[in-house]
This record gives C-alpha cells, sequence and structure tokens, in this order.
C-alpha cells in the first residue's frame, strides 16, 4: 500500500539571536506553517536493493535529509531498512530549496512521521525531534506539527503557540542563500542580542501584531547581513511593498494576506 503526506513550508514571523552555545547561534523566533505551500512524500510499493530516493533536489542523496533521517531511524530497528527494500520514497517538490522556508527540514520530519507510522517503531514526539535536532535545526518543529510555535534554543525548544491560522503569500527570488555566509556577516557586521524581556514581549505576542509592530530588518536579524551578502535581497531591490517580511537566512519573502 502505498502512504502519502504532505510536507509544509514555514516561515520566520521573526527571528532574533539571544547568545551562542559552542559553536552555534540560540534562537528566539516564530515558526509559522505555510499550509498552502507544500512537497508531498509518498512511500511507493516495488522491489530495490538499497534505499531509493527520487525527486528534484539540489544535492545528491548522501547529503539529503531524508537519507540522513533514514541511517539514523535504520539504526533504530531492522524493519525500516526491510520496508525500504519494498518501497522508494519520491518527493513531489513544490517548496523552492535554499529559500529559508524549511523545505529540507520539512521533508526530513515528514519522512521520520511517516516511518515511525508504517514500521511501527513506537517513537513519541520528543523522541523524533531529538533524532531530528542532530540532522538539522529546524527538524523539530516540523515534527510536532503546529501551525505555530516559538522555538528557542538552537532548534531544539519547540512550544506550540495558540493563534488563529492566517494565509502567507511568499516571494522568492532565483537567490541560493549560502546560510554559513550569511551567518559570518551577521557576527562580521551586525551582530547584536535580543534581550530576556524584548524576547519574553514578542514570544507571547500574536503573529499579526509582531508584523505590525516590526519593520522588515527589526523582525528578523538575518535580513540585514543576508542583503549585505547578496544586494539583490535588500527590499528596494526587489521592488517590494513594506508589508513584506524576510524569512530565515532567506531567501523568501512573505506577507500575511
Amino acid at each position: 500500500m502505498n502512504l502519502t503526506k504532505k510536507s509544509y513550508a514555514k516561515v520566520n514571523i521573526f527571528l532574533k539571536i539571544a547568545g551562542k552555545r559552542d559553536n552555534y547561534h540560540l534562537l528566539v523566533s516564530r515558526f509559522v506553517r505555510i499550509k498552502t505551500q507544500y512537497d508531498t512524500i509518498s512511500f511507493q510499493e516495488g522491489k530495490f536493493t538499497s534505499f531509493t530516493l527520487d525527486g528534484n533536489f539540489g544535492c545528491e542523496t548522501k547529503s539529503n535529509t531524508i537519507y540522513k533521517a533514514y541511517l539514523k531511524l535504520k539504526d533504530i530497528s531492522k524493519s525500516v531498512e526491510e520496508y525500504f527494500l519494498t518501497h522508494k520514497v519520491v518527493v513531489d517538490k513544490v517548496i523552492p530549496e535554499f529559500a529559508g522556508l524549511g523545505g529540507g527540514s520539512s521533508n526530513c520530519a515528514t519522512f521520520m512521521i511517516m516511518v515511525n507510522e508504517v514500521c511501527n517503531l513506537g517513537l513519541i514526539k520528543d523522541e523524533l525531534s531529538a533524532i531530528g535536532a542532530t540532522i538539522g535545526a529546524d527538524v523539530p518543529f516540523f515534527i510536532y506539527e503546529y501551525d505555530s510555535a516559538n522555538v528557542t534554543g538552537v532548534g531544539e525548544i519547540v512550544e506550540k503557540f495558540d493563534e488563529e491560522v492566517f494565509d502567507i503569500q511568499t516571494i522568492t527570488p532565483k537567490i541560493e542563500c549560502n546560510t554559513g555566509a550569511i551567518f559570518r556577516a551577521f557576527r562580521d557586521k551586525f551582530y547584536k542580542e535580543i534581550t530576556k524581556k524584548d524576547a519574553d514581549k514578542l514570544l507571547n505576542m500574536k503573529s499579526k501584531d509582531i508584523l505590525k509592530m516590526l519593520s522588515i530588518d527589526e523582525a528578523n536579524d538575518l535580513y540585514l547581513p543576508a542583503s549585505n551578502v547578496y544586494d539583490k535581497l535588500r527590499i528596494e531591490n526587489m521592488n517590494l511593498e513594506n508589508n513584506y517580511f524576510f524569512s530565515g537566512s532567506g531567501s523568501s519573502f512573505f506577507k500575511i494576506i
């Protein structure tokens, strides 16, 4: 039997840096799923000699987050490896890659949720999240499947935020943002840390109210460094209205409609 599940995109309503832990930046952010923008992941029956992943990806299979998740899960149960000798993974890609919309992390999390179900691994969300966090910082958010959540730490702390579900429109220029280069620019030229008081204020506000209060560079600490590295990302060069905001480390802009 074939199994199919939607793998949603996300935006960061705000993204602030709160400090550092080892070589990682501590985040304070609000993640919101885009219910109208998603990839579709299917497990399709067949006969295969090894794990097979089909999809229009910008990386080779061994670098793909889904493959990395497969390696983690097959170490938990032999049934995972056996299952993927009779099924392949097919991803219908719609979410643009390297765009700040979490497509790779969402794919990883959705795949893990599906495998947990079909292989009867019996892992709870917290256990899946802990595994996902070793693959990518955004994976835990997608594991919990919240429409809106506050995300802190290095991405591993995910707390559901209750608010209305709203429509989000995204625009993604054809720029593959290098997250490492953007964080280097942030550290070298734009470094700042949000105070606990200001962080708590944002974490308790509704997303719509946050976007009414903040400008694009106030909402996302990575917008200025990203537009410094990629001049085309300056909002004036994008010819966008002032109600657009920047997601993650880019390159996507979004607005609530």
